[in-house]
């Protein structure tokens, strides 16, 4: 396990030169808000599924949504708004209308692609973790999620949410190595949880989400990164 505790009460020391050369065997990435900037993408998503429906947006909605899977969140939705539609159906919706925005304006955040290159170099495995689909990611034009990503976990894969640890146990047997030998980059507080569960060492990452609590995130994870630019990357 990590030497963390979850539920300490001391934040999480802002420390990108721990991150650098990296101690860790292996390190696995969640997409959405850790490694790109896709808040605002699925924001505008939420407002006009919302809004179709005359359902005015909150900002619990997409909280309770953000660890969730698209089938998991789609009957949350439909329980939540008491909506006579089909869960099938919802995530189709989604799908269409999220494939729109990613295709166009999905990018990796800057220092990103500086730091994936660093683990390459220096033969440290890494895997992505997502709630996203393969067809998702794959239609984006900005990002080469096979260049970057070989190694990737759908949610659609395993048995549960990122509020359990499934997929982060996945990635690490994926990659050859024990979770306690991970290091797991994540902007959401349930899913730092999880993977403090599955015994990986965490790092919150700002995500510049006005929906992240960067109080909460800093409490639960061993490490806090501002910036992927913040990491020293002179000397490997």
């Amino acid at each position: 396990m990590s030497s963390s505790s979850p539920d300490k009460k001391a934040l999480a020391p802002a420390a990108p030169e721990r991150l650098w050369p990296l101690p860790e065997k292996a390190a696995i990435f969640d997409f959405d808000g850790t490694v790109s900037d896709t808040a605002s993408l699925w924001e505008e998503v939420d407002r006009a599924f919302l809004a179709k429906r005359a359902i005015p947006y909150t900002v619990d909605y997409p909280r309770q949504l953000s660890a969730l899977g698209f089938h998991e969140g789609a009957r949350y939705t439909v329980e939540r708004y008491h909506l006579d539609e089909d869960p099938d159906d919802i995530v189709e919706e989604w799908m269409r209308m999220s494939r729109a925005l990613y295709i166009t304006k999905a990018v990796l955040r800057p220092g990103v692609t500086e730091y994936l290159e660093a683990l390459q170099r220096a033969h440290i495995p890494y895997a992505l973790a997502t709630t996203n689909t393969p067809d998702l990611l794959e239609s984006m034009h900005r990002i080469d999620i096979q260049k970057w990503f070989p190694v990737k976990v759908y949610g659609q894969e395993v048995a549960r949410s990122k509020a359990f640890p499934d997929i982060y146990e996945e990635a690490a047997k994926r990659l050859g190595v024990a979770p306690s030998d991970c290091i797991v980059f994540e902007d959401l507080a349930e899913a730092l949880l999880s993977a403090h569960r599955a015994g990986c060492t965490t790092c919150a990452v700002c995500s510049g989400d006005a929906l992240q609590d960067t109080n909460e995130v800093r409490r639960i994870a061993d490490i806090y990164l501002e910036d992927w630019r913040d990491i020293p990357l002179g000397t490997d």
